[in-house]
């Protein structure tokens, strides 16, 4: 991984105020057919397709001390809270059930120049349903800071398309929670049309989104800290070694709370 040595103090005018859009599409499927038969999961639409939030809520994202090209902290919760009620207005951000190190809000420096800096995050987040939780694999996304003027120039906060996106559990007959899978394709907040940096050059530094993506998920599951390698490499180790192989079968993934 590539290392820099500058950093910069990131901004925004927290008087003014910005329209956020905010987009949950239909379900479009469920394993076991939860979306049809679960009202609360049927009906999920955005609380408010439009709101104009202050600026100030995007200081959350920030940075409070300087900071270099690939470099994370922590996003206070009280802005993301804010920005999620426009989808719902119920959200948790300490997850209902928490077995895992898969709690967080975490930011990087993904790239900046004499005009731009993009932050690329990830946030773990559900929602409580009518008798349920509605829980997405993971918020992700880029906030990219006009560093004149100190505004928002471009904000996308999202859940991944699947295959799978998403679980719920849903507490059918009042004694115990049942669950469930599928995909949401649109589940978003955005300001701007479009990334205003995708371009650009940055002679000041940066990384590619899928190394800041590799940084981030770190911060949620120590089993990324592991150094993963294709079963048939695993297998030439061992012989070379002579040591033994365990097997573990999981159903679902170590990577998203989609599971």
């Amino acid at each position: 991984m590539k290392t820099f040595n500058n950093k910069i103090t990131l901004n925004v005018d927290g008087n003014a105020e910005i329209n956020v859009k905010g987009f949950i599409a239909p379900i479009e499927h469920t394993i076991n057919n939860f979306h049809v038969e679960w009202d609360a999961l049927a009906n999920l639409r955005v609380a408010e397709p439009e709101k104009d939030h202050s600026t100030s809520v995007f200081q959350s994202f920030l940075p409070t001390q300087s900071v270099s090209v690939g470099e994370c902290w922590q996003i206070q919760e009280d802005g993301v809270t804010e920005l999620l009620q426009q989808l719902h207005p119920d959200p948790n951000l300490d997850m209902h059930i928490n077995v895992s190190d898969s709690c967080g809000l975490w930011a990087c420096l993904r790239a900046y120049n004499n005009k731009f800096a993009d932050i690329m995050f990830r946030i773990h987040a559900e929602f409580k349903l009518e008798n349920g939780w509605f829980t997405p694999s993971q918020f992700t996304g880029h906030l990219v800071i006009d560093r004149i003027g100190e505004k928002i120039a471009f904000f996308q906060m999202y859940v991944p398309e699947g295959p799978v996106n998403f679980d719920v559990n849903w507490e059918k007959n009042k004694a115990y929670f049942i669950c469930d899978s599928g995909l949401c394709p649109q589940l978003e907040l955005r300001v701007g049309a479009e990334h205003p940096v995708r371009d650009a050059n940055f002679p000041e530094g940066s990384i590619t989104d899928e190394e800041a993506k590799r940084i981030l998920i770190q911060h949620f599951y120590r089993s990324e800290q592991i150094n993963w390698v294709p079963p048939e490499q695993a297998l030439e180790i061992a012989q070379t070694q002579q040591k033994p192989i365990h097997i573990i079968s999981i159903d679902g993934p170590f990577t998203d709370e989609a599971c």
